[in-house]
């Protein structure tokens, strides 16, 4: 009998009418032959009435108290579940975050799942029970009761999932399903049939609330397929799985993350370590860097910017204060007033193009760029905050994700296409060797015979970036990474970008001929460089990973170059007689995380 975890949210247990709908689909799938587990969050507004209470008591309330406090929510909710589903003749018991065996390690408000002990479940399946689980919350080693942090609950919905061998996991929201970007914000936006796992991560991570990243981590890991439908009604909605909606279109989603700030370190010496000692300092306050622009350093000195979220800002500048007289560096700048616009899709890592395509919607729509970072499958870009709106409504026309790509694969032939026994035996082997959330990094690889090309001077004005990517494109060089650092006080930039080293003289003529068109100060080349990449699943949630990345190059006496991140790859750019001395230290110090 196949088996289905169905995950509710606040919003669709908010009252006793919206929880009897909630019990009243679990009856029908358990009517429909399958066995069922709920994973159930706090009712609506439960856990803000809570934080208040919390707050009114006291302006630093233990860790541990307030885990105890907000884990009631989610009791709340299961029972009154449970109560539904009796009353309406079928069989329900409700269980919490340690009844179901659900173990984390001890980090209070942001617990890891460590183990999860099936048996109880099984038992109460077998009895013909729908299982009510709480979401968001676990125990530790010494049965302290424990949350998990934001998106909690999908994460306990995920990890049944896979620790069970579901057949799918539902996540059952206010929504309909997955969106080619917010439709609040565009009214055009599509709902898909279909986004692959890493797509979905990528748009998570930039704001996409409808899946939480670590919810889709597990589900990558233990490919467990996840179906994001609506709680009040049973049309299908969006399946996430391991294959893209469409082969061939290059951009399957767009995202805008407002509430972004810029810090800029200027003229910190262009020596190995400087990366290490910058984004330790920040990591020890436990702020989480986004969009990592290293350019390439010019009289011995390099600025080095990137992205926190605006309520990070503070502790942020605070932590460079502290070392910035070590770092030898100029002065710390930033600019509290951007927004960062995305576009991912797995089919750009393949195409020419999408970059150009990208700046051009921007440069049409009179936005002007302040930074560029790219990965094999998102481009971002910071812009104006006043022009966020306008730019998310740009790039969402530009690649026409209002229409359905003419090969996009539908619902039905996903859902066929994944149907497979599940290994159940398999994960449980996995889950001896590894905690549920370790870091897993699939690989630590090089690209060589890489060359590096950088436009000194570029003019901070609308259109630059698309000119010069049009015209690079228009010569057939494929460019990979992309960086465009800070706006200097003579209102210019310089942007880096990659190519194959073969491609280099060409990339020069062509960055020579774009250096003249704008007037811009120099162009400069280089060859002999590699990509260094670590990929993986958590690279976000497990800030130490450029932590250790940076820091084993600084010990080998290796500079970076060039620095461009992802939430699923950090990717560096180095000199080549040094990479396969930094592959070799990287797999050694990421032994027990490579699979």
């Amino acid at each position: 009998m196949s088996l289905i975890v169905q995950k509710f949210g606040g919003t669709s247990v908010a009252d006793t009418e919206k929880i009897r709908a909630a019990a009243r689909k679990a009856i029908r799938a358990q009517k429909a032959g399958h066995r069922v587990v709920m994973v159930v969050s706090a009712m609506g507004k439960n856990t803000d009435t809570l934080l208040d209470l919390a707050s009114q008591i006291s302006d630093e309330p233990p860790a541990r108290e307030m885990d105890m406090l907000l884990s009631t929510g989610e009791q709340v909710s299961v029972a009154l579940v449970a109560m539904a589903i009796h009353s309406m003749g079928s069989k329900a018991v409700s269980l919490t975050g340690g009844q179901i065996g659900l173990k984390t390690d001890n980090s209070f408000s942001k617990a890891r799942i460590q183990s999860i002990d099936t048996g109880r479940i099984e038992r109460l399946l077998d009895a013909g029970n729908i299982v009510v689980a709480a979401g968001f919350q676990g125990i530790d080693d010494d049965l302290n009761i424990t949350t998990l942090g934001r998106g909690g609950s999908d994460t306990t919905a995920v990890a049944l999932a896979a620790v069970l061998g579901a057949d799918a996991c539902e996540i059952n929201t206010d929504v309909d399903g997955v969106y080619t970007t917010d439709p609040r914000l565009l009214a055009e936006a599509r709902r898909v049939d279909v986004i692959s796992y890493d797509e979905m991560l990528e748009l998570a991570s930039l704001g996409a609330g409808v899946m939480h990243s670590r919810s889709i981590e597990f589900a990558k890991k233990f490919e467990v397929p996840i179906h994001v439908r609506s709680s009040f009604s049973d049309q299908d909605g969006t399946m996430i799985v391991a294959q893209p909606e469409s082969e061939t279109a290059p951009v399957s989603g767009a995202a805008l993350t407002r509430d972004e700030a810029r810090v800029t370190v200027l003229g910190v010496p262009d020596v190995p370590g400087m990366s290490q000692k910058i984004f330790s300092a920040i990591a020890a306050q436990k702020v989480a860097v986004d969009m990592v622009v290293q350019n390439v350093g010019t009289s011995g000195k390099a600025d080095v910017s990137f992205t926190v979220a605006g309520g990070e800002l503070k502790k942020t500048l605070a932590a460079l204060e502290g070392i910035l007289d070590s770092l030898g560096a100029d002065g710390v700048t930033h600019d509290d007033q951007v927004s960062k616009v995305s576009v991912v899709g797995l089919g750009m890592a393949h195409q020419k193009a999408v970059a150009a395509s990208m700046f051009r919607a921007l440069a049409e729509a009179n936005v002007n760029i302040h930074m560029i970072t790219t990965s094999e499958i998102k481009i971002s870009c910071l812009v104006p905050r006043d022009q966020a709106n306008e730019a998310l409504r740009a790039v969402h026309e530009a690649f026409s994700l209002d229409q359905r790509p003419s090969d996009a694969k539908t619902w039905n032939e996903i859902k066929a296409s994944n149907a497979k026994e599940a290994d159940v035996a398999d994960v449980v082997a996995r889950l001896q060797n590894d905690a549920l959330e370790a870091l897993t990094l699939t690989d630590i690889s090089i690209v060589p015979a890489q060359a590096r090309v950088t436009l000194d001077g570029v003019p901070d004005q609308v259109g630059v970036a698309a000119d010069m990517f049009e015209q690079i494109g228009e010569a057939g060089i494929f460019v990979d990474m992309i960086v465009q650092g800070y706006d200097g006080e003579d209102g210019s930039t310089s942007v880096s970008f990659t190519v194959e080293q073969a491609d280099l003289d060409a990339a020069q003529k062509v960055a020579r001929e774009i250096c003249g068109k704008h007037s811009m100060r120099d162009v400069r080349g280089a060859s002999g460089i590699t990509k260094l990449s670590v990929s993986g699943i958590g690279l976000r949630s497990h800030t130490q990973v450029g932590t250790v990345l940076f820091e084993q190059l600084a010990s080998a006496g290796i500079n970076v170059e060039m620095i461009a991140t992802s939430e699923l790859q950090v990717n560096v750019v180095i000199q080549s007689d040094q990479a396969g001395d930094a592959a070799t230290r990287l797999k050694q110090a990421f032994a027990e995380a490579l699979h």
